[in-house]
């Protein structure tokens, strides 16, 4: 799958591929305004905000460097049955926003399908788990005040602009449940400046930072934060920790005799360690189940048209002799041979309409495309789903 931002971010950045990811401070610029605003504007954000019913902690409003009480800005919608949904209200918000606050959307892709198919684009890129948090400013709000993240971010600003100070680390590779609390910021500047629309910059787990609009007088901010949650040297372990079950030496009891002979045990352990490997711990990660959030494949609704591959990660698709086998979140499927250029496509991340590729193969697709929505791994490409591709993903016909 060939995502338009994953590669600007890519360019903007002087990287190929996500192997600099963690590495160090970055930054550039995209250079491309509409593809800016086929991402996101403000109008979009608030009229996702209009049409759900959002909450905190997603969905959250500062001003002044405090969160605004939901009870200024939310109202709850009642329906003539006495139905009570708590809703936006939108005219509270716009007095909020004209004042001069910071709106906070966290994981966006669950409710944007643009957003989504970024996310998942960054993920197959990235091999790591990937949400996205949007944050529109206005006029003169400050945001959070100096702090690090537990994990790596990629930030795209969108729209307007937006004054930042980073700084380096005062522990390295810290962590959201640590040894340390990490609570004294570093004084070592890393870059401090203003990201204008199209300007993208990493920061990597740890490092320092702040952005605000104190002093920018009127105007507006909108910008993207891509956080990876990158597997760790305690991730690691923690999986051994629940793989070890297997083997009955780990299930017994300890000893609490005083001076008891643990040898056997400890030697299982290492023995362990050196057979269990972290990249068979990372081979694992990307194969485990999820959940689907996807429309189901309703046949009384009309037959399947298109698909879209919905993995968190890229599948596997290996030719074993006279049969294909598709390995991906968890489930290993079977098909015969013939079936290999289709499933190529119906499985490359990008909206694939049935017809075209039947066109392509030379062959009915329909059964191959109904059992891998079935599976689990594909969804039906309803219009909705299908504009969170429109000119940001190129289709694999292409």
């Amino acid at each position: 799958m060939e995502h338009q931002l994953v590669k600007a971010i890519e360019t903007a950045l002087g990287w190929s591929g996500a192997d600099e990811l963690g590495k160090g401070f970055a930054r550039g610029n995209i250079g491309d305004p509409e593809l800016l605003s086929r991402v996101l504007t403000p109008n979009r954000l608030l009229d996702i905000a209009m049409r759900r019913s959002l909450y905190r902690p997603q969905f959250r409003l500062f001003q002044d460097g405090k969160e605004v009480h939901p009870g200024e800005y939310f109202t709850d919608t009642v329906s003539p049955r006495g139905q009570s949904i708590p809703m936006v209200n939108m005219q509270r918000l716009g007095g909020l926003l004209r004042e001069g606050a910071t709106l906070i959307v966290d994981q966006l892709n669950t409710f944007d399908p643009t957003m989504e198919a970024a996310c998942r684009s960054l993920q197959w890129w990235s091999h790591e788990r990937v949400q996205v948090n949007v944050y529109l400013t206005t006029n003169e709000a400050s945001g959070f005040p100096l702090h690090w993240d537990d994990h790596d971010v990629v930030i795209v600003q969108l729209a307007g602009e937006k004054e930042w100070e980073v700084r380096n680390t005062s522990r390295p590779a810290p962590m959201y449940r640590d040894a340390d609390p990490n609570t004294t910021p570093s004084e070592e500047g890393v870059w401090s400046g203003v990201m204008k629309p199209g300007d993208v910059m990493h920061i990597p787990r740890g490092f320092w930072h702040q952005a605000t609009r104190n002093g920018s007088g009127a105007g507006y901010s909108l910008h993207a934060t891509f956080g990876f949650t990158k597997r760790t040297g305690a991730s690691y372990l923690a999986w051994l920790a629940d793989w070890c079950r297997q083997r009955e030496i780990f299930r017994y009891d300890l000893d609490r005799t005083p001076g008891a002979d643990t040898t056997e045990l400890q030697e299982a352990a290492a023995q362990f360690v050196r057979e269990t490997s972290p990249a068979d711990y990372l081979a694992a990660y990307e194969q485990q189940p999820f959940t689907t959030r996807d429309v189901p494949f309703v046949e009384i609704f009309g037959p399947l048209e298109g698909v879209v591959c919905t993995t968190h990660f890229r599948p596997e698709i290996e030719l074993k002799g006279s049969v294909v086998c598709v390995t991906a979140a968890g489930r290993k499927i079977l098909f015969a041979e013939e079936a290999l250029p289709a499933l190529r496509l119906l499985l490359s991340g990008g909206p694939a309409d049935l017809q075209a590729v039947e066109t392509a193969v030379g062959f009915e697709v329909s059964e191959v495309a109904e059992t891998l929505v079935k599976e689990g791994l594909c969804a039906p490409l309803i219009p909705e789903l299908s504009s969170g591709f429109t000119g940001l993903v190129t289709s694999p016909l292409s």
